[in-house]
């Protein structure tokens, strides 16, 4: 069995592609991606999608995230994380002053990505044209920042709880943070500690990757992930679904389900389809033929 959700805990010096070979090996398929990429310095939560769960990858990536992030006030790196070159610096900000801008950078913001980073500038990753020596600026983009706390202060480093949605960099807002306070900072540690109803305690590190005990249902991603919607469906229907056939109204004695993406799964057992209603009509946006009852 290939199909399903891994929770890895990726260790800081390996990048995300790195930590996904063990996975691959253990389950002998190179149909194995993460949901969200983790910078090489960073450590904590990947989850990975196996097999034909792979086509849920998109709906694992919308879900929020937590970080707690150690930014140290005073030097800018160009990379903003510790992997770069020192290119500014500045004074180390009080914990009053610190403390009276976080408002300022929670809720709906536009951030702009950091020059190294794998967003496309002009066709090319900003991060291959900044080390090719050009000057990257990354249009800015809407984020949302749910939770931005003061976890410690220890001059020059601060721990900030984050929460915050996809296309978020931390390392882009505490270079904001900073500039806000008059002076540059970088990320010097960042760990993920949740992505939507996973958190990086069920994680298990990519050396200890046991198929038989860490390889999870595509259910728990629906179960755990209020987000996201699903349905059940009796063997018959079930099997509709699997052969592409998509559902319809008259099959739901219940109030028909509103405008919007399921995991649609057999009742009790494995997802067969993902589908979609609108404007009145259902269509499958995805099978999973062949999954046992």
């Amino acid at each position: 069995m290939t199909d399903g959700i891994v929770l890895l805990d990726k260790p800081s010096g390996l990048t995300s592609f790195q930590a996904l070979s063990a996975v691959k090996r253990a389950l002998a398929t190179g149909s194995v991606g993460h949901t969200g990429t983790l910078d090489r310095f960073a450590s904590g939560l990947l989850v990975v999608m196996c097999g034909r769960s792979t086509r849920l990858s998109s709906l694992a990536e919308n879900l929020d995230k937590d970080y707690l992030a150690r930014v140290r006030f005073g030097t800018g790196t160009d990379t903003l994380d510790p992997e770069g070159a020192v290119v500014a610096e500045g004074p180390v900000p009080g914990r009053a002053a610190l403390e009276a801008v976080l408002p300022a950078f929670r809720g709906e913001l536009r951030q702009a990505p950091p020059a190294y980073s794998a967003v496309h500038v002009g066709g090319r990753r900003a991060h291959e044209r900044a080390r090719s020596g050009e000057v990257v600026a990354p249009a800015e983009r809407p984020v949302r920042v749910g939770r931005l706390d003061l976890v410690s202060f220890d001059p020059p480093d601060a721990v900030l709880a984050v929460t915050c949605s996809r296309g978020t960099y931390v390392r882009s807002l505490a270079r904001d943070i900073a500039a806000r306070l008059g002076t540059c900072a970088h990320v010097a540690a960042l760990r993920r500690t949740r992505v939507g109803g996973f958190g990086v305690e069920e994680a298990v590190s990519p050396d200890a990757f046991e198929p038989a005990r860490d390889l999870m249902n595509p259910r728990e991603l629906f179960a755990r992930c209020p987000s996201l919607r699903m349905l059940e469906f009796d063997p018959v229907r079930a099997g509709k679904l699997e052969a592409g056939t998509p559902p319809a109204d008259a099959w739901f004695t219940d109030p028909v389900p509103p405008d919007g993406l399921y995991g649609a799964f057999r009742s009790g057992g494995d997802i067969v389809a993902l589908v979609e209603r609108g404007a009145g009509r259902w269509r499958c946006r995805a099978v999973f033929p062949g999954v046992p009852p």
